[in-house]
């Protein structure tokens, strides 16, 4: 058998002896971690993951080259999808992303989340991804004709065998052989949550060098690496994700692209370890990687501040001209306590019930505050039209 054909040609898979930067990297990272949203009442923070997977599902489309705006992605979550067919494609696609994320959190936080390198867990996240397709999305158009795909099913035709920029990924009758060795690689039970943060890095690169997927690669690796995190310990709730600092890079908006070329660099001589790929190139995606994660939950950390926040309800309040500044009041009732019950709104505003009431329906209607029933407690939500004043630098390219 052909070494490009051997499943040892994703060595090295892991660093055995990461190094010191690497490591330091590692423990900042995780510590990092632990502070993100740590004031916040869960409710609250509940809402913020909420915001975060439509940042994500945002951050992803755009790495595909795709720009839906925040809004287009709520819009889609409700039910209310564009007119025209490629705008609807990409509403579908980013409200497939929202919906699997938040099946991970889910898992993460009722601890039933599998090894996120398994087999069966990656074709799960690609089955779901496109499990309510149309089958234009499938449907993928190629030199020697169009191939419809199969959501979940590996690559397994000669026709899904095609280069991926310089990239040629094993072919398609040996990714069963790559998959199943790639999950003894990247299996998180026999590491520990040093060795799995590293691990999440390497394994994002590696997922998409075996290209086990007609389409849909790197998304599917975008989800497997935040399914990675919370098992690596720095999850966070849901309150980070890489795909924003993967999309903006640590300089400029091409590294991701570079880095993912760099790291599939063949070995380089005797001294660039013993595997068919560039142990110093792996390293330096890893180091890349860590940072750009590091960077990502410092930012999370400071717009997710309980008082920066509140400041930043206070002056929408201000800002908007349909809502009464006892408005402010509500809102930082909501972002401190999580949820209040209706019966409080005089006393929290100090305004009579007839004008507390109308002032609780304003804040309703712009979709700041809501419950799940009609007469349920209240809770702070963050709809796309207030995320100009309220998040100003999450969504800057929209």
């Amino acid at each position: 058998m052909s070494a490009v054909e051997s499943v040892q040609r994703i060595e090295p898979a892991r660093l055995e002896e990461p190094g010191e930067a690497i490591a330091d990297l590692v423990a900042e990272l995780s510590a990092a971690a632990a502070t993100v949203g740590k004031a916040l009442h869960p409710r609250t923070a509940a809402s913020l993951a909420a915001l975060v997977r439509v940042m994500n599902a945002y951050y992803s489309n755009l790495i595909e080259g795709h720009n839906t705006r925040p809004k287009d992605i709520e819009r889609a979550l409700a039910g209310h999808l564009d007119d025209d067919a490629h705008r609807r494609n990409l509403q579908l696609e980013a409200a497939a992303h929202v919906r699997v994320q938040a099946e991970i959190d889910r898992m993460a936080a009722e601890g039933r989340l599998s090894e996120p390198a398994s087999v069966e867990f990656i074709q799960w996240l690609h089955g779901e991804f496109y499990r309510d397709a149309p089958e234009e999305m499938l449907r993928i158009h190629e030199d020697h004709g169009d191939l419809t795909m199969v959501p979940g099913a590996w690559r397994s035709v000669p026709e899904h065998d095609v280069a991926v920029g310089r990239h040629i990924p094993p072919s398609s009758e040996r990714v069963a052989d790559f998959m199943k060795y790639f999950a003894e690689r990247y299996a998180f039970e026999r590491l520990g949550k040093s060795g799995r943060i590293t691990a999440m890095a390497a394994a994002h690169h590696r997922l998409n060098y075996i290209h086990p997927f007609p389409d849909g690669n790197g998304r599917v690796s975008r989800l497997m690496t935040h399914a990675m995190g919370h098992l690596a310990g720095i999850g966070a709730h849901g309150l980070w994700s890489i795909s924003r600092g993967l999309a903006r890079g640590l300089k400029s908006r091409g590294e991701y692209k570079s880095m993912m070329d760099r790291a599939d660099t063949p070995r380089q001589g005797d001294l660039d370890g013993r595997g068919n790929l560039s142990q110093r190139a792996l390293t330096d995606f890893i180091l890349w990687f860590l940072e750009v994660a590091l960077d990502q939950v410092r930012f999370m950390t400071g717009l997710f501040e309980l008082d920066a926040l509140s400041q930043r309800l206070r002056r929408y309040v201000e800002r908007s001209d349909r809502l009464r500044p006892e408005a402010a009041r509500l809102l930082e009732e909501a972002l401190i306590r999580g949820e209040f019950q209706r019966g409080e709104i005089e006393r929290i505003t100090g305004l009579p019930e007839r004008t507390a009431r109308r002032v609780l329906n304003d804040l309703t209607a712009v979709g700041l505050l809501a419950s799940d029933t009609p007469k349920g407690a209240v809770t702070l939500r963050f709809p796309a039209e207030t995320l100009d004043v309220l998040f100003p630098s999450l969504f800057p390219e929209a």
